[in-house]
């Protein structure tokens, strides 16, 4: 027995990841994508690698005969979607923007904390991708009561900014070219202080665009008076049960991770600084991919089904 999937906002990067990922899901179909600006059209004429996968037209409404709805639409429009049309109580949701990660009406949606609530949750806020990569690296940390000021610097691909052309996601800009954005004031710092429980400017982010299309690696400073052995056992352990967040013990790169679930941790030490490397793929453990691991926990499936996914390597 299959479960029916609607995904609304579905022609973005975000929402054609999903349609991939659940048109190759052992225990969901595909019921509805929803697209105003590509209604009528089939689904591969807006993601061309679509064709001979699906049939499937892009709707403008949204359908009421599934079980599940992932909302991936831009930030500030779910909130305005579920208040001109309400979704019955019925369907579960999953939204990708950032409208719902700080109310208490959605269950936060970072499964190596909140495994629990998601499997009883009917509305889920997925968290953000800098978020994700920050919060996995640091996570140990904070629940031992081990963090102090960070000092953390994370690159990001062109994916990142949306599909919506912008002057930084030119090609001619962002080739050969790196710069720095929204340096100490990123949108994704209020649900990493809520789920580490630091205040407000403990945590000193500087995120980067880098000069590729998928991926973020970020680097956290911390003081550490432990050893370096202790500090892995202390991450091992607390990941042990977790099917996509490693602890690796030689250095992370993004080619291990693009195209995965995975989110890659990677500690090292120079006398009193602990410096913790995690990369992910912006998209899957950032976005989509982690969207269906949520789904999977919320209707008792395998937590890792239909996302044991290839990265390309090389």
């Amino acid at each position: 027995m299959k479960i029916k999937v609607g995904i609304v906002g579905g022609a973005g990067y975000t929402g054609g990841e999903m349609i991939r990922l659940i048109l190759n899901h052992p225990f969901a179909e595909l019921a509805f994508v929803q697209s105003r600006s590509q209604a009528g059209k089939f689904l591969y004429e807006t993601h061309s690698d679509l064709l001979g996968e699906t049939e499937l037209k892009f709707s403008e409404e949204i359908g009421s005969k599934v079980d599940v709805i992932f909302l991936c639409l831009g930030h500030g429009d779910s909130k305005k979607l579920l208040a001109e049309t309400p979704i019955p109580s019925s369907i579960k949701l999953i939204d990708l923007g950032n409208d719902f990660r700080l109310t208490d009406e959605f269950v936060y949606g970072l499964p190596e904390i909140n495994r629990e609530k998601i499997k009883g949750a009917s509305r889920v806020a997925n968290p953000g991708c800098f978020a994700t990569t920050i919060q996995l690296g640091l996570l140990p940390l904070a629940r031992a009561k081990k963090l102090g000021d960070v000092y953390s610097t994370g690159i990001t691909g062109s994916t990142g900014a949306g599909q919506k052309l912008q002057d930084t996601t030119h090609f001619t800009w962002r080739a050969n070219n790196i710069s720095a954005y929204k340096t100490l004031t990123h949108q994704h710092m209020g649900e990493i202080n809520r789920t580490l429980g630091t205040k407000e400017g403990q945590i000193n982010f500087v995120p980067w665009r880098g000069d590729f299309t998928r991926g973020i690696f970020v680097s956290s400073i911390i003081s550490s008076d432990e050893s370096l052995g202790d500090l892995n056992k202390l991450y091992k352990d607390f990941y042990k049960d977790h099917p996509f967040t490693h602890v690796s013990n030689t250095m992370i790169d993004l080619k291990q991770v693009v195209n995965t679930n995975k989110c890659l941790v990677f500690l090292e030490k120079e006398k009193n600084k602990l410096v913790v490397h995690t990369a992910l793929d912006n998209l899957l453990k950032g976005a989509s991919g982690q969207a269906v691991q949520n789904m999977n926990l919320m209707f008792g499936f395998a937590e890792d089904a239909g996302l044991r996914l290839k990265s390309i390597v090389f």
